[in-house]
């Protein structure tokens, strides 16, 4: 895929790639680890399931300011400070005697270091790549192993756990980060120079930060207090709307704003980014209820349940593979709606064929489906949002692009996982064919969105 870059580019995307895989295995790879930590933690399903919600928000919530950081600071600056939070709390989650302490390290630090160090990615992905067809077959790579990355999660978090320790895979993680510190040193250029006068916007980000927090939360706590959790959603809901026209009035009064309303106005960007929430969405949901059903009700530990999500992996990697051949022959619109009703289809085999076939093998076939329908759009709808834009709003654009993946996560894990926490104790097969149904439904979603894209050519060399 990159043997026609110059080789200067080629050694910049080997960083770039492993960035997004690490901050993406980070994601899924607990979900294997369920049952061993909540035993070594003294904690619940429900205690691990917040953990790994609460760094998948803290990305989301994050990920917008540090988009703004990175003119004020520099790209290249930016992912290193970030690569280095990250390998700290990797280490301190390692050592973590409880799950506060783990959340600490792992969904706080691990989560702000992702938001600092992704953005840089994306942005310099798009300055270096500078024709839509080589920025196509970049971001193609970079999205590919962050598909992979959360898909193999399971499967390399659970060989882990199983031969050392789940305390071992968070080490595993500080050392592939500082191997991307020291690459992206050598390999890496920033092309455009810091501005420390760039203004920065606290108070935005702020309220952009707590409506994401009060969405997730609100949907957290659904089956303890349904009222608390429908006022949280509201008021979340609420000071997201209150962030948006608090941007239009600072654009027009002139004072500095975290993002340019310019960004909502682009019809192709926005259902863009519709797409890739939901994408992630499917994919996290996935992995956690299946996950959470195979150790909880099936009983099988984290290398047995790994090994079942090969079968993801494969599906994700072979329609990876081949998406710079796909995006030559079809528009990115019709992958997006393709990748949409395959993956549907893959989740529809996963609730059918887990009743119908009580054996471990009844899961292969629908995961296989959802990684490969994953794998042939991810690359398509972060094409589509990234060159919505020239360069003076990669900053902002990249930002918000990554919040709305990562909020996609935090809703697949929050949605899907309270849904099967909930009704699991009474109904395990109830509640797992009913999380599964939200994320199919969620892909239904995706579809229309994606339906209403634009219709463009094929990419082209």
């Amino acid at each position: 895929m990159t043997g026609r870059f110059p080789a200067e580019l080629r050694r910049a995307l080997i960083p770039f790639a492993l960035a997004q895989f690490i901050c993406s295995f980070a994601g899924s790879n607990m979900n294997v680890m369920i049952n061993d930590i909540s035993e070594d933690l003294d904690t619940t399903v429900a205690g691990v399931q917040v953990a790994i919600t609460i760094f998948l928000l803290v990305m989301a919530a994050l990920m917008i300011p540090g988009g703004k950081l990175t003119d004020r600071i520099g790209r290249k600056r930016c992912l290193t400070i970030g690569l280095l939070i990250y390998a700290v709390g990797a280490l301190l989650s390692s050592v973590a005697p409880g799950l506060g302490v783990l959340i600490l390290g792992n969904s706080i630090l691990e989560g702000v270091g992702t938001a600092m160090l992704i953005p840089p990615v994306y942005i310099l992905t798009t300055l270096l790549f500078t024709d839509l067809a080589s920025r196509a077959r970049a971001f193609g790579m970079i999205s590919a192993l962050g598909g992979v990355g959360a898909a193999a999660g399971p499967l390399i978090g659970g060989l882990i756990t199983t031969v050392f320790s789940w305390r071992a895979a968070f080490v595993f993680q500080a050392l592939v980060v500082l191997l991307i510190a020291v690459l992206s040193r050598r390999w890496v250029r920033d092309p455009l120079p810091p501005d420390p006068t760039q203004p920065t916007d606290p108070a935005g980000a702020a309220l952009s930060a707590l409506g994401l927090v009060l969405v997730v939360s609100g949907i957290l706590l659904a089956d303890n207090n349904l009222l608390l959790s429908v006022g949280l959603v509201v008021a979340g809901a609420g000071a997201l709307t209150w962030f948006f026209f608090s941007m239009r009035a600072k654009e027009r009064s002139g004072r500095p704003a975290l993002l340019s309303t310019a960004l909502f106005r682009d019809r192709t960007a926005n259902l863009g980014m519709i797409t890739q929430c939901l994408q992630w969405l499917m994919l996290m949901g996935t992995s956690f209820v299946v996950s959470a059903y195979l150790q909880v009700v099936r009983g099988y530990n984290a290398i047995e349940t790994g090994l079942v999500f090969t079968a993801t992996t494969a599906g994700l990697l072979l329609s990876s593979l081949a998406a710079e051949r796909f995006a030559k022959r079809r528009a990115q619109r019709t992958l997006i709606v393709g990748g949409f009703l395959i993956t549907v289809v893959g989740v529809v085999l996963l609730i059918s064929l887990a009743f119908a076939w009580h054996s471990v093998w009844a899961f292969v076939p629908g995961l296989f489906v959802t990684g490969f329908g994953l794998g042939g759009m991810l690359t398509p709808s972060v094409n589509v949002v990234q060159s919505a834009f020239g360069e003076e709003l990669q900053g902002e654009i990249s930002g918000l692009s990554r919040s709305v993946s990562n909020l996609g996560s935090a809703l697949g894990g929050a949605v899907a996982g309270t849904i099967l926490v909930a009704v699991v104790g009474n109904r395990p097969g109830t509640a797992y064919a009913l999380a599964m149904l939200a994320v199919a439904v969620a892909g239904a979603i995706g579809l229309v969105a994606a339906w209403f894209l634009p219709k463009t050519e094929p990419v082209r060399a």
